[in-house]
């Protein structure tokens, strides 16, 4: 390797080092990624990379629109009262309230795709019930962490349409095709943070457990609705059943998410400027938080690219199909453990090496969707992830102790998948 290489090698663990710290992830990505073109002579094909990821058109519309429809769906109070119904029958469940909350969990965050909003809505309301339960407030924490892989299912979740869009399929066709491995690594967390909290000995009860009530969505008047309980549900049954079975209600992810809205004024009844507003807040926060990252990564990605990197890196992935399908799991799965993150070093390697999959024999959408759920699997597992640091917050318990649940099962989940999704 040359000079340009190693540099690059060098900004890799100054990203690493800076994802750790918690400082910008975008801001990180960005300035390492224009400071390698710059020295690689090719400053334009880092501002070029920022343009056309600005305006990806597939990505665009899925994250902002599905942003919007969450926004919606929060204001309106759908996505309490469907929590709340889904609550109610579980309750004297004993230890097995665990396994319970992790599918209720995982099971909203589909129609929820955001993790954290997901674990706002559904901690407030099960970590509470499984305390009363007499769980420890580390397994309930955890019962609702690992229940966050969900959002995988859903085709608001940017690594959907980005992978999808790689590999040339449809947004729905590419979910069917990672669905049994997301439900795999679903079973893993449902099944082995029981069995952990089993051996933690979590049945046994915390007389002096209780919540942070300062954590918890504020009532305010909520009322719960079993109509509002179905629309979060409604862009998803759309998406599915004009896939599968009623081939005149197929439609595009973005349209789907708007017909939901509209639902979900015509439901909540509630006043259309306001309601308005907050859709395209949720399209806002889509485009800066989401795909902000997304334009960050191509940016890091054009460094490493004209740097050089990427072309050997890639010739040394030839040579080997076990180093790509490790180093896909694992390297991803790793960074999510230290950065709390799973979507940047994804993002990251899903631009760079995923193109390249078939000169390694492994198919993009394979490789692509290896990726992205193992870096979910690694944030699920880090006590530095925004998620984690929230239920735990509400379940008044460290990070640590919560991470002790999940962080065995999501090792099995990512070395699952590395042998069995190619």
């Amino acid at each position: 390797m040359g000079i340009t290489e190693w540099v690059a090698v060098l900004a890799i663990f100054a990203v690493i080092y800076g994802l750790i710290k918690r400082y910008e992830t975008r801001l990180v990505l960005i300035a390492s990624g224009l400071f390698l073109c710059l020295i690689s002579w090719n400053l334009v094909g880092g501002l070029n990379a920022f343009a056309k990821s600005m305006t990806n058109a597939s990505l665009v519309m899925a994250i902002c629109s599905s942003m919007g429809f969450a926004f919606c769906a929060k204001f309106t109070g759908a996505d309490r009262s469907l929590v709340h119904y889904l609550a109610t029958p579980i309750r004297g469940l004993g230890i097995f309230l665990v396994p319970v909350c992790t599918v209720i969990t995982f099971f909203v965050n589909i129609a929820i795709p955001s993790a954290a909003g997901c674990a706002a809505a559904v901690g407030s309301t099960l970590i509470p019930v499984m305390l009363r339960a007499g769980i420890k407030p580390a397994g309930a924490a955890a019962a609702v962490l690992a229940g966050t892989i969900g959002s995988y299912l859903s085709p608001g979740t940017s690594h959907n349409p980005y992978v999808a869009a790689m590999a040339k399929m449809d947004v729905m066709d590419f979910i069917g095709f990672h669905a049994p491995y997301s439900v795999m690594v679903g079973a893993c967390g449902v099944i082995g943070v029981l069995i952990m909290c089993l051996i933690l000995g979590d049945n046994k009860g915390d007389k002096n457990a209780e919540v942070d009530k300062s954590k918890l969505q504020k009532d305010e008047g909520f009322v719960p609705s079993p109509i509002k309980a179905l629309v979060p549900l409604v862009p998803i049954t759309i998406l599915v059943a004009g896939n599968l079975w009623v081939p005149f209600i197929k439609m595009g992810v973005a349209q789907a998410m708007v017909l939901g809205s509209v639902i979900a004024l015509a439901v909540a009844r509630c006043n259309p400027q306001t309601f308005s507003k907050e859709f395209f807040n949720g399209c806002g926060k889509g485009y800066a938080d989401v795909m902000g990252i997304i334009i960050a990564a191509g940016v890091f990605a054009a460094g490493l690219k004209s740097a050089g990197l990427i072309d050997v890196f890639v010739q040394a992935l030839k040579e080997s199909n076990d180093i790509a399908r490790w180093g896909g799991s694992f390297g991803p799965f790793v960074m999510g453990i230290l950065t709390g993150s799973g979507d940047a070093a994804t993002l990251a390697f899903n631009e760079t090496v995923t193109p390249h999959a078939k000169d390694f024999g492994m198919s993009i959408e394979g490789l692509g969707g290896l990726a992205f759920l193992a870096g979910a699997a690694g944030r699920t597992a880090s006590p530095l992830a925004g998620v984690t640091i929230l239920v735990s917050g509400i379940a008044m318990v460290s990070p640590i102790e919560v991470i002790k649940r999940t962080a065995l099962p999501m090792l099995i989940a990512t070395t699952l998948c590395a042998i069995l999704m190619v």
